[in-house]
Parts: structure tokens; sequence; C-alpha cells
């Protein structure tokens, strides 16, 4: 993906558009940009949310499940009580 195509992408998902926001979540989960993916979180994108909570659960990083589930992302409450349960 070109600079052009992404800040075109960048534009529309200031302007609101979910799969905009959602492509450069997925962009950014390809290029292991955490940051990236977090800041889109912060945004409101649910699919950052998806994409952090699976990393997150994978290493089994408490601590981050929960920065995930404080920013709004319910399903990150939801794996962090499963971790725990058991």
């Amino acid at each position: 993906m070109t600079e052009v195509d992404r800040e075109t992408l960048r534009a529309l998902a200031d302007e609101g558009n979910e799969r905009a926001m959602d492509r450069l979540a997925d962009l950014a989960d390809a290029r292991d940009d955490v940051q990236e993916l977090s800041e889109l979180l912060d945004e409101g994108c649910v699919r950052a949310g998806e994409l952090l909570t699976r990393r997150a659960a994978a290493a089994r990083d408490l601590l981050e499940l929960q920065r995930i589930a404080d920013a709004g992302y319910e399903e990150a409450a939801d794996v962090l009580d499963r971790l725990l349960a058991g």
C-alpha cells in the first residue's frame, strides 16, 4: 500500500468511516504496529480491539487485556475473566 492510499484511508477514518478504520487496523496488525493499533482502539476502532485482544490473550498479558477492556472493548474483559478463571 502506498503512503497516498494510507493517507486516504486515514482521512476516511477521520470522517467516521468504520471500514477504513478497520482496514487501517488490519494494516497495522500486518506490520506488527501495536502502537498504531492502540491509537485506533483509543479512537473507538472495534477491529483494533479484536486484534489487540487476540495478541494479549496469546501472550497471556493480563495487564494489556485490562487496558483494552478499560478502553471500552468489552470482549477483552471476557477473555481476561476466562484466563483468570482457569
